[in-house]
């Protein structure tokens, strides 16, 4: 019976209060604190929704209390300086002292566990070269594009007005602005926010062509040459996936839509808003390839390429394939790796679905790289790329730029909270209640962005002069080591070689499984042609 111990004292000390109210007045105090508590003990008791309360009335409710700080106390008090829930301290302080243009240089040598199986480094040169101007830029644009963007090689990743507040757009792109660099939309659709900015915008189409549907839901060739025609639209990208979710739709309910979220969408107010899980344009790699070359042609030439976490390797084979059938290239592909994602999603399909940046971003490259289409495809890498050295790493491994949503969410002041899917976000980033987004101040957080840029970059030329190279272009696999198990070294073009040009036009056999995957695919459909995928 000692379990209610607590509910029994919370009465007899109501009652003794309800006594001493007779010999003085003060005793209302204690009386309508034990009072409530004991009230609260008495509905514990009755309610049939939680069983540790009618086992524990009263006192049952502390489980409770620590169990929702418990995110906070373990980020703040308990987790070392390198755990990664899902960022480390570590990674976020060098964010936001970069953002801040703080000191962000540590004395007294490397925290890391250089010894440790994982542990990974760039090589350097005895002969450092330094550079001076670090605004490092990329050409995209393939054989169909008459108007390319020198895109810098560090981006923001797409995040939708929705789930970021309006003044969290208006500070990324704004510091987009500031800093000469490009801003993906997401598949939401450009708002008032964006425009507001000024800054270099990537327009993402996704499932549900939000700013270029039809009242049913379908692609509107009209609307979406008008929204490729803004001057500040540099590029368009398709979604297939996203790494966060791959292969998951999604649902806006309609009482989550505002006025501003209907206005950038182009959905109506008062009903659902329904991304599915495929697109409704095209169902075969032939088709894909023609809708791509069909966006370019209404976007009068500006580059137009797809986002995609890889899933069935076959399959990117089969776009591959309609590529060549086709003689249709997509002007870049954005590969995002599964430990990417700002947004909600179900736990299974963050923790169990989709292929890592890494081993995605290897395997398409080199499935490029074996076409022989790979100088006409620009490929860019997004995943949990916040460092000069994350940068570095995706460039060896065959990207041409990366991109960073929570990079630059923390550049604003994100703090890991995790509740972006609650709308009480505490620094009013990821939140549409104007009440928290006014602790956000734009001008301020702008000038954030454009510095956590600009330092980083700085940090990546120093990091490419350390290692003898002129730009970052050209690190390649072997100047990545790595610690494949304990005391054991190996450079990264034994992990992650770049495989020969044209080996798979030609059938050559390989030691990693491209050639068999290959010989599955064909352009005319996703469907296996056998039982492997």
């Amino acid at each position: 019976m000692e379990r209610y111990y607590i509910f029994g004292a919370t009465i007899v000390l109501a009652l003794g209060s309800l006594i001493g109210l007779a010999l003085s007045a003060w005793f209302w105090v204690p009386f309508v604190i034990f009072g409530v508590l004991a009230l609260v003990g008495v509905y514990d008791v009755v309610q049939e929704r939680h069983s540790i309360l009618r086992n524990y009335p009263v006192i049952g409710h502390m489980r409770f209390l620590f169990e929702g700080i418990r995110p906070e106390i373990r980020q703040y008090l308990i987790e070392s300086d390198q755990d990664e829930e899902p960022f480390s301290r570590d990674a976020r302080s060098l964010i936001y002292q970069r953002a801040k243009g703080e000191e962000d240089k540590r004395p007294f040598g490397t925290r890391q566990r250089v010894y440790d199986s994982g542990y990974q480094w760039i090589t350097h040169s005895v002969m450092p070269i330094h550079i001076e101007d670090t605004d490092f830029r990329v050409e995209i644009g393939g054989p169909g594009c008459t108007q390319p963007y020198a895109a810098s090689i560090y981006n923001i990743s797409a995040m939708s007005f929705g789930a970021l507040s309006a003044r969290a757009i208006e500070a990324l792109n704004t510091g987009a602005r500031m800093g000469g660099f490009a801003h993906d939309t997401g598949e939401g659709g450009i708002s008032r926010y964006h425009r507001m900015g000024g800054g270099d915008l990537i327009y993402q189409v996704g499932s549900g062509y939000f700013g270029c549907r039809t009242e049913d839901g379908r692609f509107d060739p009209e609307k979406f040459a008008a929204q490729a025609a803004d001057p500040q639209v540099k590029m368009i990208e398709l979604k297939l996936s996203q790494g966060a979710k791959p292969g998951h739709g999604g649902m806006l309910p309609a009482s989550k839509i505002s006025e501003e979220i209907a206005e950038a969408r182009g959905v109506p107010m008062g009903q659902d808003c329904v991304s599915p899980a495929a697109h409704p344009e095209f169902s075969t790699p032939i088709e894909l390839v023609q809708f791509i070359a069909r966006l370019r042609d209404l976007a009068k030439g500006k580059p137009v390429g797809m986002k995609m976490c890889i899933g069935h390797r076959r399959e990117f084979m089969c776009i591959v394939k309609a590529m060549l059938e086709t003689d249709i290239t997509p002007d870049f592909i954005v590969i995002d790796g599964k430990e990417g994602g700002t947004g909600a999603a179900p736990v299974e399909f963050s923790d169990n679905i989709g292929m890592p940046l890494v081993e995605g971003l290897t395997f398409a490259h080199n499935t490029l790289r074996g076409a022989g289409i790979r100088d006409r495809i620009k490929i860019g890498a997004s995943g949990k790329v916040v460092s000069a050295f994350d940068l570095a790493k995706v460039l060896a491994l065959g990207a041409d730029w990366a991109n960073s949503a929570r990079g630059f969410m923390f550049s604003i002041g994100c703090i890991q909270a995790q509740a972006c899917h609650t709308n009480r976000c505490p620094v009013g980033v990821a939140t549409q209640d104007a009440v928290r987004q006014r602790a956000l101040v734009v001008p301020t957080k702008a000038e954030r962005v454009a510095r956590f840029h600009r330092n980083t970059m700085k940090a990546l030329g120093e990091m490419t002069g350390a290692a003898g190279l002129e730009h970052p272009s050209l690190f390649q696999p072997h100047h990545l080591m790595m610690r494949e198990k304990d005391r054991d070294m190996v450079p990264g073009n034994k992990v992650y070689p770049y495989m020969p040009e044209g080996f798979l036009i030609r059938e050559e056999p390989d030691d990693f499984g491209y050639l068999e995957r290959w010989l599955r695919a064909r352009s005319a459909g996703f469907r296996p042609i056998d039982a492997g995928v």
